[in-house]
């Protein structure tokens, strides 16, 4: 089944005119980048050049996809926008509510019997409104968007930030907050800065133990986790080429770990044996009808300094398989260098645990090429040190691979198959012994590794790495072991050497499924019913956000000067508390609970300057609004890293929070800020973070002449009587500042639709 086709065909239709109208602007040979987006813009054909990394550019997405966790919010917003039926097609996919505990059908079935008023509620509202649904156990919102929407030369937008795993397809595919999303249901443009370049030129061809896995591991090694920040990074050369479809996705996915806006490869024939293989043989055809404009031009390949802001090379010949982390994907280090880093880092060797899927790596090709280790494993004697996990992408992708035996593979090695979904990459995992909080490594194939991040235990050390080293390093039970040189010894006594992997691209025998798991909405949704319980605590409908005043902010108190490393997890944990991303009010009690007080380095303890008594920031934030008084929170730099959900945003802004000032923004959270009416600032001068004491009171001095590249200066009153001036400065443009106006984007959206 092709989803879609007729959209499909009108944006190729489109393409080759609008490339050309880029063309003759820029006077110059283009990126696949460029093409992309010069031919997504909101008013047609182009008319000016965009000024990279300055110029707020409107543009058209094709599609969008959402996940449960945050299509609630999303929904919950589009809910209020008065509009019948979504403007771009549009999917909500169940795959972060189910927990990884027993095996996939217990926990399939746990998670709809606790869930269900929220997988209802998804289902009624995609059936009003025109959206697709994929029921729970469908698969991995990523992998089913590559399998079935991901398209050459597409647009879409998605509430996840590793919706740029379609990059694999050849999309310029960007992760964004809810309000973005529903600006483009309710067919509005999607703004977005024009993004920077990155070309990522990759010579030579994979061998031996060496993955897909391990180029978007280097690469955030080189990189780090804000070295993409407002880039886009665009991969070429043979060596892209040589690379599967799912390859591509893989390393697409994992941009999301170095800020990248997204990323993305050019058209070739991996990309068109995908679509064949997976039913699109149409779009297949079609994309070859315009291949050409479905990549950079070859000038711009031949001499990619001229046409990129920065440009990387890699021998995919001489890359080494690597393990990254623990802690931060971007902390690089190849396998033969791991036994001596650990043990001089003190990194716990004995793996616990070995997880092979997520949305980064759970493609038939993935799983096949550890199943390989699998089956090497159980041929040559060895039993695993450690225990396995198995999460496939989706329905397709477990049947398939149940048909060709590879479960039964992985069940002779005591692997536990959860369900096709997120589980343990998302913190969806009742690991065992958790709470005890021991000292522990574990190896995963996932994209995150933050502390706390797959089992809640701070002291679990989480390492990222392909799925055929997950197999090999969990079967050793050591984070040191290098199967490429060491050996094992098996139940007889005997050392033994693992083969290399081996695996399939595509399946021999094609992809099966009984049943996807997709459900087609109504034609007419008006008469469905979308009913939410007053008394509910999951689902909570929404009150708009209170309009600014057009006055100074006076008499703010802190509420924390968070220290170091504060991502979305910090700011909004995942977790137990995915339970209540549809209820604003019961998930704002989770508010910076994870972040770092920089005056205590304590996690969820600050002072309230009111009774001069320690809380916990949810709590001490409450009473502030409640007294009716604003706050500001401080923070470090990149700060609001990792996913998209724009609950790490409405939570502070229900609650009272009206300034976050930090060093610097990971590019959506600061999005997410502006959209949900806050005021997002960076320090002009970053030592300025090191005046903020813990009983300032905080105005803002020059917010009413609120304007575009004009710097806000901020009057810090301390508790000794002394004063500093602290100058800060902005991105919003006249449109946003019309936002923080409106008291948020979607207050905007119904006043313009009154």
């Amino acid at each position: 089944m092709v989803f879609d086709l007729d959209m499909i065909k009108a944006v190729y239709e489109r393409f080759p005119s609008g490339v050309e109208a880029a063309r003759q602007l820029l006077n110059r040979p283009l990126t696949l980048t460029e093409k992309i987006l010069y031919t997504h813009l909101s008013q047609g054909n182009a008319t000016e050049e965009y000024t990279r990394g300055k110029s707020y550019v409107d543009f058209a997405p094709d599609r969008i996809a959402m996940q449960d966790a945050t299509a609630q919010m999303a929904l919950l917003q589009f809910m209020q926008a008065g509009k019948k039926k979504t403007a771009v097609p549009s999917t909500v996919h169940c795959d972060h509510l189910i927990q990884a505990k027993v095996g996939a059908s217990v926990d399939l079935q746990n998670a709809i019997n606790t869930s269900s008023e929220v997988f209802n509620f998804l289902e009624s509202v995609s059936n009003k409104y025109g959206i697709g649904f994929w029921k729970p156990g469908a698969g991995i919102i990523h992998q089913v968007v590559l399998e079935n929407y991901a398209f050459p030369g597409g647009m879409m937008i998605g509430t996840d930030s590793h919706t740029v795993n379609a990059g694999g397809l050849g999309m310029v595919a960007v992760g964004v907050g809810g309000a973005d999303a529903v600006d483009v249901m309710a067919g509005m443009p999607w703004e977005l800065k024009f993004p920077k370049l990155i070309g990522v030129k990759l010579t030579g061809k994979l061998n031996g133990w060496t993955a897909p896995k391990d180029v978007i591991l280097k690469v955030a090694g080189i990189l780090t986790v804000k070295g993409g920040t407002g880039c886009i990074v665009e991969y070429f050369g043979e060596g892209a080429k040589s690379l599967s479809c799912t390859g591509k996705g893989t390393i697409c996915n994992m941009g999301a770990e170095i800020g990248a806006t997204t990323s993305t490869f050019g058209y070739d024939e991996s990309m068109e044996r995908y679509l064949r293989a997976t039913g699109r043989a149409e779009v297949a055809d079609l994309a070859n009808g315009i291949k050409d404009h479905l990549t950079g031009d070859d000038e711009v390949y031949a001499n990619p300094e001229k046409y990129f802001d920065q440009v990387i090379e890699i021998d995919l010949s001489t890359l080494s398989p690597h393990v990254n982390g623990p802690f931060t994907p971007d902390l690089a280090t190849p396998v033969a260098e791991m036994k001596e880093k650990a043990t001089a880092n003190d990194w716990p060797t004995k793996i616990e645990w070995g997880l092979i899927g997520s949305c980064t790596n759970s493609s038939y090709e993935d799983i096949s090429r550890a199943c390989s280790i699998a089956e090497d494993a159980l041929a040559k004697g060895l039993k695993p040190k450690a225990e396995f996990g198995i999460n496939p992408g989706s329905e397709q992708v477990r049947y398939t691979i149940e048909r060709d035996g590879f479960i039964d593979t992985f069940n002779k090695l005591g692997a536990k198959i959860f369900t096709n979904a997120c589980g343990p990459c998302i913190g969806q995992w009742a690991r065992t012994g958790a709470e005890k909080g021991e000292k522990n490594s574990i190896v995963h194939s996932f994209n995150r590794n933050f502390a706390k991040r797959a089992d809640g235990n701070p002291n679990t050390h989480a390492f990222v790495t392909s799925p055929e080293m997950v197999a090999a390093i969990a079967i050793s039970g050591d984070l040191g072991f290098n199967p490429i040189t060491d050996t094992l010894v098996n139940d007889k006594g005997e050392e033994v050497k693992l083969a290399e992997p081996t695996g399939w691209e595509l399946p021999p025998k094609g992809f099966a499924v009984e049943d996807a798991g997709y459900k087609a909405p109504a034609e007419d949704g008006s008469g469905v019913e979308v009913n939410v319980s007053p008394e509910s605590k999951r689902l909570q409908l929404l009150s708009p956000f209170a309009p600014w005043d057009g006055k100074n902010i006076e008499g703010m108190k802190l509420l924390i000067k968070a220290f170091g490393k504060c991502t979305t997890d910090h700011i909004s944990m995942a977790g137990p508390w995915l339970r209540f991303r549809g209820h604003l009010d019961n998930i704002a009690n989770n508010t910076l609970t994870g972040a770092v007080n920089a005056f205590n380095q304590e996690t969820d303890k600050v002072k309230n300057q009111l009774t001069g008594e320690y809380g916990g920031v949810p709590d001490v934030q409450r009473a502030y609004k409640a007294a009716g008084i604003p706050t500001i929170v401080v923070g470090d730099h990149n700060y609001g890293e990792g996913s998209s959900r724009e609950h790490a945003a409405m939570q502070p802004r229900h609650l009272g929070v009206r300034i976050v000032l930090v060093k610097s923004f990971a590019r959506i959270h600061e999005t997410n800020l502006k959209k949900q009416g806050m005021l997002g600032l960076t320090f002009a001068n970053e030592a300025d973070y090191d005046k903020i004491q813990e009983d300032d009171t905080i105005s803002t001095l020059d917010l009413d002449q609120f304007a575009p590249d004009k710097p806000i200066t901020l009057l810090v009153k301390h508790a000794d009587g002394s004063e500093d001036q602290i100058v800060c400065n902005h991105t919003y443009n006249a449109n946003q500042i019309d936002w923080f106006k409106a008291g948020s984007a979607l207050n905007l959206i119904k006043k313009l639709q009154a």
